[in-house]
C-alpha cells in the first residue's frame, strides 16, 4: 500500500483533528506517540513487548545505526525490521540532528557536513544524498530529509542562511530518493524562533511537494510558552491535508498541546530515558519510584492504569529493584511510561472525536500538574 493520509474528525472545541496514516507495513491513528528505539531496540524491550505498549510505529536513528553497525548490515537483515525482528510500522530521523548536537567538531558546507564520531573522534561526512541513502538501506515507512537544526537563539542572519541551506539539503535528498511509493519523505521546517523565517521554510517545502512535514527545532531550549506559540502560528500554514510530525516532544502538557494546534505525530526519548532512572509518569503525576516514600508501599504504580505492572507489582518491589540496581526495575517502569502515553493519545484522541479537547486538558493538567 502506498503512503496516503486521511482526516477523521476536527475538533469543534480546539484545532485539533484525528486521522489515519497509511502505510506498507499497517495503518495508525494520529495523533500518535512513537517510542524511540535508537539503536533498533527500544532500550530494554523486546519486540512483542513494544508492540503491547505502542500504536504500532516507532522510530530509528539514522546516525547511529549508520556507525553502528552500517546500514549496510542493516539492509543485508531485510532493513531495521528485519535486523530487530520488528513487524511494524518504522520511522526514521534524517541523523541531522545527531550529527549537529553530538559532534564537537563540524564544518557545515553546501556539500554537507563534516564532523567527528561522537565517541572515537574518528572524521566523518554526511550530505542530504548520504542521508537519503542511508535511509532507504534502513527501510522505514517513513523517512526525514537531512536538515540543519541550529540552537533555537542563534542570530537571525545565521538563522536565515541555515533555513536557505535545509530547503536545497531538502531538494537534494528528495532528487535521491529511491523509493517513494515505499517510504514517504517528509520535509523538515526550520526557522527558530522567527516567524518570517518558519513561513519561509514551510512555504518553500510546499513548492518542492512532501507528503507530510516535519516541524524541526522545538524543545530545544526554548520555554513552553514559546514553543506554543510558534505552534500555533505554524498550524495555518500547513498543508491541512498532510500529517504534521512535531519532532523531539514527548511530555504529556506537550502532546496535548500539540494535538490542541494540529500535530498528528510525535516522538521523544523522554518516558524511556526518565523510566531508567525511575521516574515513572502516572495519572496522578510523576513520582521518582527510588523514594524512600515508597518503601513499604503495597500499591501499584499507578491505581488507574491497566498495564501488567501496575496490575502485577507493587511501589515496593519497584523502588527494591532500583535499590538493588536491578535491570527489571528500568524494564518494568520502560513499560509502564510508554503504555502509558500510549494510553494517553488514546484518550486525546477520544476527546477530539467527542469535540472536548480542551475539557479534557483542563481535566487532565489538574491531576498531573496539580501546582501549575
Amino acid at each position: 500500500m502506498a503512503f496516503s493520509f486521511e482526516i477523521t474528525h476536527f475538533c469543534q472545541q480546539s484545532q485539533a483533528r484525528t486521522g489515519v496514516v497509511h502505510t506498507s507495513h499497517g495503518s495508525f491513528e494520529t495523533p500518535v506517540f512513537m517510542p524511540v528505539g535508537t539503536q533498533a531496540t527500544v532500550k530494554t524491550l523486546e519486540p512483542r513487548e513494544i508492540k503491547e505498549v505502542s500504536d504500532g510505529i516507532i522510530l530509528g536513528n539514522t546516525y547511529h545505526l549508520w556507525l553502528q553497525p552500517g546500514d549496510d548490515i542493516v539492509k543485508e537483515h531485510g532493513g531495521i525490521r528485519g535486523f530487530m525482528k520488528w513487524d511494524g510500522m518504522l520511522l526514521t530521523d534524517s541523523g541531522g540532528f545527531q550529527v549537529f548536537s553530538l559532534s564537537h567538531i563540524r564544518k557545515i558546507r553546501e556539500e554537507g557536513v563534516e564532523f567527528r564520531h561522537h565517541l572515537s573522534g574518528e572524521k566523518l561526512f554526511m550530505s542530504p544524498e548520504d542521508s537519503i541513502t542511508v535511509q532507504n538501506n534502513l527501510g522505514a515507512d517513513i523517512i526525514m530529509s537531512f536538515d540543519e537544526c541550529p540552537p533555537f537563539y542563534a542570530d537571525y542572519d545565521y538563522m536565515k542562511q541555515s533555513v536557505d541551506r535545509t530547503i536545497r539539503w531538502a531538494k537534494r535528498g528528495k532528487e535521491v530518493h529511491r523509493f517513494p511509493e515505499e517510504q514517504a519523505l517528509f520535509g523538515i521546517v526550520q526557522g527558530g524562533p522567527f516567524k518570517d523565517l518558519r513561513q519561509r521554510s514551510i512555504e518553500e517545502l510546499i513548492k518542492i511537494d512532501f507528503p507530510g512535514y516535519s516541524i524541526g527545532g522545538l524543545s530545544v531550549g526554548e520555554s513552553k510558552s514559546e514553543m506554543y506559540e510558534m505552534l500555533e502560528y505554524l498550524n495555518p500554514l500547513m498543508p491541512i491535508d498532510k500529517p504534521r510530525y512535531l519532532m523531539g516532544v514527548g511530555s504529556p502538557d506537550d502532546l496535548i498541546m500539540g494535538a490542541i494546534n494540529g500535530i498528528d505525530m510525535f516522538d521523544c526519548v523522554l518516558p524511556t530515558r526518565i523510566a531508567r532512572h525511575g521516574t515513572a509518569m502516572t495519572s496522578q503525576g510523576k513520582i521518582v519510584i527510588k523514594n524512600k516514600l515508597y518503601e513499604r508501599d503495597m500499591t501499584p504504580l499507578d491505581p488507574e492504569c491497566d498495564c501488567h505492572v501496575c496490575k502485577t507489582y507493587t511501589k515496593s518491589y519497584l523502588r527494591h529493584l532500583f535499590k538493588g540496581e536491578e535491570m527489571l526495575g528500568q524494564r518494568l517502569v520502560t513499560y509502564h511510561n510508554l503504555y502509558f502515553l500510549k494510553h494517553l493519545m488514546s484518550q486525546i484522541r477520544q476527546a477530539i472525536k467527542e469535540d472536548r479537547l480542551l475539557d479534557f486538558k483542563t481535566e487532565f493538567f489538574a491531576k498531573y500538574y496539580p501546582n501549575r
